[in-house]
């Protein structure tokens, strides 16, 4: 199991088809040979079918969603421990594309550790990160929803948004990292997000969408490393 380390870029994989199957271990030996390259820590989340076999890659593989149940007659649900067991370091949860209630986040949040798995716990606006915060997840993604996918990063169109949820959450705990999501589509971008406060980003289209995955890897986590004050490296 590789562990997590910081600035983190995260690659949400979704339901993309350039991910599945064959392309998606392409995608993860990629992440990895930039990984090792440069000192930055590259994670995927993938299909949760993808998950055992890119886990033995070399990277740190996330589950898409978890819920929150114990072993037991949950036909269909996606149990934290059978995904810990298939390799991933960690889930993320209340994606804007998989909303949860905030007791089903808390609830999700400690099965999650229960399962040692990091939760990367989404948040649309500062509230809500404050929200979140207080259940104790080990990360918050700051991910302005109406800029999902669009390619105008948020530390960009609303840097505000970035440097004022970090100072929030750091208040709840400072030992929650924060990442910023929604539109990261380059190294300036990156860049940006952690200049702002940020520990890294969560990013989705950006990579899986780009013609040349190797290129736009290197490009964020070069740029990752030229503005991290810290010293944490894969």
């Amino acid at each position: 199991m590789k562990p997590i380390t910081f600035p983190l870029i995260l690659v949400n994989l979704k339901a993309y088809s350039e991910t599945i199957g064959d392309r998606g271990e392409e995608l993860a030996r990629t992440a990895a040979q930039v990984m090792s390259d440069t000192g930055i820590c590259i994670g995927l989340a993938p299909q949760f079918t993808e998950i055992r076999h890119l886990s033995k890659l070399g990277i740190p593989i996330f589950s898409q969603h978890i819920d929150p149940i114990k072993p037991g007659a949950y036909t269909g649900h996606v149990l934290p421990e059978a995904i810990a067991s298939a390799g991933a370091v960690g889930t993320i949860l209340n994606h804007s594309e998989r909303r949860l209630g905030i007791s089903e986040i808390e609830l999700s949040v400690k099965r999650a550790k229960a399962a040692n798995l990091v939760s990367v716990v989404c948040a649309d606006s500062t509230r809500v990160g404050v929200d979140v915060a207080s259940l104790g997840p080990e990360i918050v993604a700051i991910e302005p929803p109406e800029l999902i996918g669009t390619g105008i990063a948020v530390s960009k169109a609303k840097p505000e948004i970035v440097s004022r949820s970090v100072e929030a959450v750091k208040r709840v705990d400072p030992n929650i990292a924060v990442l910023c999501g929604a539109g990261i589509s380059s190294g300036s971008d990156v860049a940006a997000s952690i200049r702002l406060g940020s520990s890294g980003v969560l990013v989705a289209s950006g990579v899986v969408k780009a013609q040349d995955w190797k290129s736009i890897l290197l490009e964020m986590a070069q740029a990752a490393e030229n503005a991290w004050p810290g010293e944490d490296r894969c």
